[in-house]
């Protein structure tokens, strides 16, 4: 155990990089949130704190809110020299009076592994739903296919993509337009929709070892039953087949039941690999 006056908890700054590096990469203990981003690329937000113990760095929270309003917690990790608990209930306790009590915004995780997410419940943390992941195997061939308004995403349309993705979803599964520029640069296919020079619709796919995984896809409220989504996808199977890159994967909330539905009726499977995401909401207003 190590006692309180061998702690500092600070702010983390650009010259904690390579000490973050180790933290991140070398221990057993560390949350990374499924993100765009590496952790390191957050440093200088003001929602990053650092434990030194006896001048060591042991220990880092962050929790940028991004979309705003919402502050998923992006990186929690702690070396073997600090208990998970004191290292969590030092860095927590200065997040909270930060970003859920002063500027009243939401916590979230999701949660890979069941050591933190113990943790996120003796903290206070209420499980919101689940994360599920499907699969297609591209064993199902789908015909040529000329769709309409169909095209490949640019960087010029992402204040639009942006703007859409934000018409699309709740305020907790949003991205900000820096975050889908993001995951567009490390696109391995991302497609629109238009019609009449308006995008009705998107997606955006990262390839990886083993085949493809859709990372995100929307289409605007006004223009879902239309069938956009389903051709949009069948194109990105399409694709997938024809570059032989094995499989293609999705994620979705459990209870998303228009999602779920999609994605099973053009042949995905539940995986049975599902995580947990909790969150932790501001006080109410009195």
């Amino acid at each position: 155990m190590v006692s309180v006056s061998k702690i500092n908890l600070r702010q983390a700054v650009l010259n904690d990089q390579a000490r973050l590096s180790n933290l991140i990469y070398f221990e057993s203990h560390v949350h990374r949130h499924l993100d765009w981003r590496s952790p390191l690329d957050w440093l200088g937000s003001q929602e990053y704190w650092v434990l030194e113990q006896d001048g060591k760095l042991s220990a880092a929270l962050a929790c940028p809110s991004d979309p705003p309003g919402v502050a998923w917690i992006r990186l929690f990790a702690h070396d073997r020299t600090i208990a998970a608990w004191d290292a969590w209930s030092a860095l927590w306790q200065a997040a909270h009076q930060q970003v859920v009590f002063s500027s009243r915004q939401l916590a979230a995780a999701i949660t890979l592994q069941s050591w933190f997410g113990a943790i996120l419940q003796q903290s206070g943390f209420a499980l919101e739903q689940r994360i599920v992941i499907l699969e297609h195997n591209l064993a199902t061939e789908l015909p040529p296919e000329n769709i309409l308004g169909l095209r490949p995403m640019t960087a010029a349309d992402l204040p639009e993509v942006a703007a859409l993705d934000v018409a699309s979803f709740k305020p907790i599964w949003q991205n900000s337009q820096t975050s889908l520029q993001m995951a567009f640069a490390q696109a391995g296919l991302a497609t629109v929709i238009e019609e009449k020079g308006r995008l009705l619709g998107y997606q955006i796919s990262t390839s990886n070892p083993f085949g493809m995984h859709l990372a995100r896809l929307a289409v605007a409220p006004d223009q879902q039953g239309r069938g956009l989504g389903q051709a949009i996808v069948r194109d990105l199977l399409r694709y997938a087949a024809r570059n032989g890159l094995g499989r293609v994967t999705v994620n979705t909330q459990s209870d998303n039941q228009p999602s779920l539905a999609l994605y099973q009726k053009l042949a995905f499977r539940l995986t049975g690999e599902e995580y947990p995401v909790y969150v932790h909401r501001p006080p109410q207003e009195s």
